[in-house]
């Protein structure tokens, strides 16, 4: 039977500790700093759990993988009702402003393997495989993405954020120290094109119900005042294969689905 790991590295590290003969550097725990109630708080008027909230730099990891800052967390929102269902895909309401077609430019820094940059080119693929008004493009200089790697002591396999002004979220840390020089273009691409999906302004397939793909109880945090529309057309059942799922199995290739496509094309 596969394990399935979330983004955040805690999950993962609990689990192969306890099947495993890992190093213990590979899987050292980092003592996390205290979240103040008022914080809490106001991730969960946002609608993101707040179940294991990491302070890093920045701002607060959410979710595993998500980061939002003291100023996303301080300004008023859009508290309109916003449509929270059980099992359909989700997108935040900030979205990149494409307008008749919009390509952005993908850099990989030098601080991770040449390997990474052979899995964002299939990550790229991807997404430029669906025919969609928002391209990408790897370049060297000038770019609007940037994945460089985390912190050694980083507590996540990737993270990224939400977009603001139109433009997507600039940065996709990765946890090379724990992912290795080569750890499988396939698996590698799969995390990465879900970093991205982050930056362009998707939430996890399963926010609402992780019980299905990580395991563990149902939870749903409710609306969200950054955003948790539906997107028609993706189904009401449980979708195990979406690439914007919270968990991943250790070296699972995860391509868009047709549900994916379906969000991909309706927003994009």
């Amino acid at each position: 039977m596969r394990k399935f790991y979330t983004i955040q590295l805690f999950a993962a590290a609990a689990l192969l500790l306890g099947s495993t003969a890992c190093s213990t550097t590979e899987e050292e725990v980092v003592e996390k700093a205290a979240v103040s109630k008022d914080t809490l708080a106001k991730i969960y008027e946002m609608g993101f759990g707040t179940t294991d909230v990491q302070v890093v730099e920045g701002g607060y990891l959410v979710e595993g993988d998500i980061l939002l800052t003291d100023e996303q967390l301080n300004t008023t929102h859009d508290a309109k009702f916003l449509r929270v269902g059980e099992t359909e895909q989700y997108r935040t309401t900030n979205l990149v402003n494409v307008g008749s077609g919009r390509t952005i430019n993908v850099a990989v820094s030098t601080t991770l393997p040449t390997a990474y940059a052979t899995a964002v080119d299939e990550a790229i693929r991807r997404y430029n495989a669906e025919n969609l008004l928002i391209k990408f493009r790897r370049v060297s200089s000038g770019y609007n993405i940037l994945l460089t790697k985390s912190p050694t002591n980083a507590s996540y396999l990737a993270s990224a954020g939400f977009p603001s002004g139109g433009n997507p979220y600039n940065k996709v840390l990765v946890n090379s120290t724990y992912l290795g020089s080569n750890p499988g273009t396939n698996y590698l691409a799969t995390i990465l094109a879900h970093e991205i999906g982050h930056c362009i302004g998707f939430r996890h397939t399963d926010y609402m119900d992780r019980s299905y793909s990580c395991g563990g109880a149902y939870t749903n945090e409710g609306a969200s005042t950054v955003g948790a529309v539906h997107i028609p057309g993706t189904p009401t059942t449980a979708d195990a294969t979406s690439w914007m799922l919270a968990c991943v199995a250790t070296g699972q290739n995860r391509p868009f689905n047709s549900n994916d496509r379906t969000a991909l094309n309706y927003l994009y």
